[in-house]
Order: structure tokens, then sequence, then C-alpha cells
């Protein structure tokens, strides 16, 4: 595993130098925007009235976050009434403890698991590890990361940093001759090695993408059979699902159904879409037996409490990862936990806590790609600069030498007299004396000029050219 792949929080900045200097990993993500970024423009422009539908979808979730308390017990009380079990927990290692706990009581040792992110976000592959418990992940990427003992890199594709290459020599420790690098051959290979788990394990953990508080339903999309697989053959299936997925009711699903898939992938919908609604009936021939449903707090109502409670709107779809350019010249790995780009250099924070990765809300460049590109607009640039905010106001947030030359900055503008001063005296030396473009600053600004030129100031200020000739060619009688 390279050392980006190995990064942690506090070490954002050497993990982004690493990734900047893999060749692998930048041909990588140089196709990223033009292929499932391309693919998100593309499909939503395909949609009519799309920014309505993004606008309805946020209001969805924002008129959810305020009744949260009403459509959990609701959706709790419809599972229970349909023969499920629900679970509430509030952090990760409860979590883990549930699931352990429904295991052990069936004296189950090897589970199949379909594409979770929340899975992810609470370690739950290590919990199962260290209690002897076997966890197969059947998500073709996923699968490819957990042999390879990864990360995911992507929301959607947890992946992509990786070449077919790669992945072939990955996919050949579980083969008795070496695989070939062609997608078709190392695909065909993972399903056939992946069906005798379907066939043995004996329950199946899920994610879930969204819950139905109306019906009790949860809904889990996918491009891969795998989940279906994961929900239907096993006796016992365990979801485990952030508190914040829910919605109020049945009919307000399509529109998420509409903008999820194009935000993701481009596609007009995901080929996958199962409601689940309680464990199997008498009647019917596949399902679970049993049902349980984990709601995770994990830190999500202190959020629901602040002033970042939009960050709970987020449907993971990736579409921020896809538009930014930060994230699509280091990927994923370098931001160090389990959410990777925009989102994620919210969301670890939040969860996580910013004094450990005060980097992540610096690592945008604030161009608002992100915002422009998420299905229910969330204003992450917002979140980042009030997450700077707090930074700064527990002293984190810079040096003491950026602390001084931006207070020094904040005293001049309030003094027009000295911002005149120094404005005159910048145009006078550095304006008319250094070449158009400064092409290196001195000491630690040196950052800022490594891969671009920097511009001087012009050799003649606005209020200097107005006083002498603009009065006189955009005066009032000229306006």
């Amino acid at each position: 595993m390279t050392d980006f792949a190995r990064a942690e929080h506090h070490q954002f900045l050497e993990a982004s130098q690493a990734a900047l200097a893999d060749e692998h990993l930048q041909s990588m993500l140089s196709r990223l925007g033009e292929t499932l970024g391309a693919r998100n423009r593309q499909a939503f422009a395909q949609l009519p009235q799309s920014d309505q539908l993004r606008w309805q979808a946020k209001a969805i979730k924002d008129q959810a976050l305020a009744q949260l308390d009403q459509l959990l017990a609701q959706l709790a009380q419809n599972i229970r009434a349909l023969g499920g079990h629900v679970h509430w927990a509030a952090d990760g290692q409860e979590a883990c403890r549930i699931v352990l706990s429904i295991l052990q009581s069936h004296g189950i040792d090897k589970v199949v698991k379909s594409k979770s992110m929340t899975t992810e976000e609470i370690h739950l592959n290590r919990s199962l590890e260290q209690a002897g418990i076997e966890a197969v992940e059947t998500d073709f990427g996923e699968y490819v990361i957990q042999l390879a003992r990864q990360r995911p890199s992507h929301l959607v594709a947890p992946a992509i940093h990786m070449t077919v290459e790669q992945i072939a020599q990955v996919l050949s420790q579980e083969s008795p001759e070496p695989l070939p690098p062609e997608p078709e051959k190392l695909t065909a290979f993972a399903r056939q090695k992946l069906r005798q788990y379907f066939a043995t394990a004996g329950a199946g953990i899920t994610g879930v993408n969204f819950a139905v508080a109306e019906t009790g339903t949860i809904v889990i999309i996918s491009n891969e059979g795998n989940a279906r697989l994961t929900t239907t053959v096993p006796p016992v299936h365990i979801a485990i699902m952030g508190m914040e997925k829910v919605i109020p009711k049945l009919e307000h699903l399509p529109v998420f159904l509409k903008i999820l898939a194009r935000a993701a992938t481009g596609q007009k919908l995901s080929v996958y879409t199962s409601l689940l609604t309680g464990p199997r009936r008498a009647a019917e021939q596949d399902g679970p037996q049993e049902f349980h449903l984990i709601i995770l707090d994990n830190g999500r109502s202190r959020i629901l409490a602040s002033p970042l409670r939009e960050s709970l709107f987020c449907i993971r779809c990736g579409a921020c990862l896809n538009a930014c350019p930060v994230y699509r010249n280091i990927g994923g790995h370098a931001y160090g936990g389990v959410y990777a780009g925009p989102i994620g250099a919210v969301l670890t924070p939040l969860y996580d806590g910013l004094e450990i990765n005060c980097h992540l809300p610096h690592a945008s460049s604030l161009c608002g790609a992100c915002q422009a590109a998420c299905p229910v607009r969330i204003a992450i640039p917002e979140m980042l600069i009030r997450l700077r905010e707090q930074l700064v106001r527990s002293g984190q947030g810079a040096s003491w030498r950026e602390r001084w030359a931006y207070g020094l900055w904040a005293w001049m503008l309030r003094r027009p007299w000295a911002y005149g001063w120094a404005t005159w005296w910048a145009t006078r030396t550095l304006g008319r004396w250094a070449p158009r473009w400064l092409r290196r600053l001195p000491g630690k600004l040196h950052g800022w000029t490594a891969h671009r030129d920097f511009p001087a100031p012009a050799p003649r200020r606005f209020r200097d050219w107005w006083a002498q000739e603009g009065r006189h060619q955009f005066g009032p009688e000229q306006s």
C-alpha cells in the first residue's frame, strides 16, 4: 500500500505531496472530470426542470431534519410492526457492538457486505476481524481495496485510484494463476469467487440510501447485483443507517432517485433500486428471516444543532469530488478520513474532531464547483469558511506570521488613509520596477509561485487614473 493510502488526518500535507508525485494516480485522476464529472453535467442538462428538482430535494431534507425525532420514531414503529428489529447506536463503537451481538447470538462467523460508507465510517470490518468473523465486501471495487488493505478513495468508485494492472495484481493473490489486466476477465473471476460467499454467509450487512418513515421501507441503490444477493440470500440482514437518511413519505423517494444516479454516475437511474420492507413474509420465497436496522448517531445530533446542519443533507453521490480541483489532483486517500473531497473536508472534522483535521477545511480553493455540482445544493464553501473561522478562534487557523499579516491587512482596510498610502507605495515600487508577473515570491510564499506566476501590482492605481483621466471621460454629465 502506498504512503498516501496510509495517510492519517495530521499527515494531509505530506500525503498530498506524495499523491502529486504518483504518476499512476495522476493518470487516473486526470480522467475523472472527463468521465463522471462530464456525465453528471450532461445528465442534468437533459433532465427537464432539474434546478427545481434539486431545490425540492433540498427542501425535503430540510423538512426531514426539522422533524427528525418524530420521523425516526415513526420509522422504528413501522419496522417493528413489520417484524423487524430496530437498534439505536450513539456512536460507532456501540454500532459495532450491536452487530457483533446479533451475529454471535446466531453463531455466525461469516458475513457478506454490500458497499456502505457508513460501515466504513464506524470501521466495522476491523471490529468483525478482531472478533474472528470473516467479512467479505461484495461490491467489485470494495472487494479489490479490501484485498489491498486500503480505504475507499471515492464515495461512488472506491478503487478509482487504481489502474487495471494494479487491480489484476491484487486479484491474482486470490487466484491459482496470474490474471490478465483485462476488465472482463477480472470481473468474471471476482463474480465466481464471491458466489461461494453468498451461498455460505450467515448474514448480509448493508448501508441505507434512504429510509421511508411512512412505510418502514429502506432503500438500497447500486449498479451491481451484489446488494440484492446480500439482502436476500443470507438468513439475517443487518442494515446500518445514519440517522439523517430518513425521509417522510414514499412519494418523496422519486425526487431523490432522479437526482442521485445523475449526480453520481450520470445515469438516468441506477441499475438496481431495492425497496425492502421488513423480513421475509410467510408466502415469500426469498429474503432474510430476520431484519435488523441500526440507526447511527455518531455526532449527527450534535451537527443538527449547529450552524453546519446543512452538511446532513448529503446523499453520498460523490458529485462534489468529481468537480473539485483539489480532489482531482490529490485523490481521496490524502484526506485521511473515510470521507474525501469537499464534503469530506466538512464531515471528517465534524465527525472525528476539528483539531486533528485542521488542514482539511483549507483543502479547497472555494471556487464553488462543489456547490454547483451538489444535487441538493449544499453550501459547502460556506461551511468550510465556518470551520476555518473556528480554527482561527481556537488559535489553530494560522501561524503567527499569517495572523500578523492578516491583522495588518484588516487594520489597513479600516483606515482609508493607510490603504491609500500602501497602494501608492506598491504601484510606485513593485508596480514600476518589477516585471508584469512575479515568478518567485520569497520565503514560504514561494508555494504560491511554485506552479504559477503571481501578478505584480499595476503601475498606476485606479484612483490615480480616475483623478487624471476617468472623471473627464465618465463624469456625471456622461453617466
